[in-house]
């Protein structure tokens, strides 16, 4: 496994799963939002967080590692350096203007939603990879001291008022 601050030794699927706890909550997402974007059960979010699942095949693992931020390999991540800013590009290849990244994050912690970036989010929720706007959330937080459930909250409402129809923001 490897993080931010390198790889860590071998685990077994109980010390993953207190990591991948450990980053829901720093990403501040709830089991149940995690379970939706991963395409798990809430119940099995639940079981490999307090060590009582036996297995998770190795895709579902890799992917959900993925989302969250960690990778399961020898290497370190190369990562979302700029999550911010590319998850504005991947948002605007669609329109003329394109989306300031510090209006994306000003809307993020503020919750307004300005009428001129409105198009170019609902692509974001709709299209951009969720481990891009996971990352993004988690940028912005670290940025602007916003916790980022707060961050996420505005997320979900965002994505309900414009009738994404992607159901992880269900």
């Amino acid at each position: 496994i490897s993080h931010a601050c390198g790889p860590i030794g071998f685990m077994n699927l109980a010390d993953i799963g207190q990591l991948v706890h450990e980053r829901r909550q720093a990403l501040g997402l709830s089991q149940a939002r995690l379970a939706l974007m991963s395409g798990l059960s809430r119940a099995t979010i639940n079981q490999l967080e307090t060590g009582s699942l036996v297995d998770l095949g190795a895709a579902k693992l890799i992917a959900l590692l993925d989302l969250v931020g960690l990778n399961l390999d020898a290497g370190t991540r190369k990562g979302h350096a700029h999550a911010l800013q590319s998850v504005s590009q991947s948002a605007s290849v669609s329109y003329r203007t394109l989306l300031d990244p510090a209006v994306l994050a000003a809307a993020l912690v503020d919750g307004a939603l300005p009428k001129g970036i409105v198009p170019h989010v609902a692509t974001m929720l709709d299209e951009a990879p969720l481990s891009l706007i996971v990352a993004a959330v988690e940028e912005v937080a670290g940025t602007s001291s916003t916790h980022p459930k707060l961050l996420w909250k505005h997320v979900i409402h965002w994505a309900k008022d414009l009738h994404s129809p992607r159901g992880v923001w269900a």
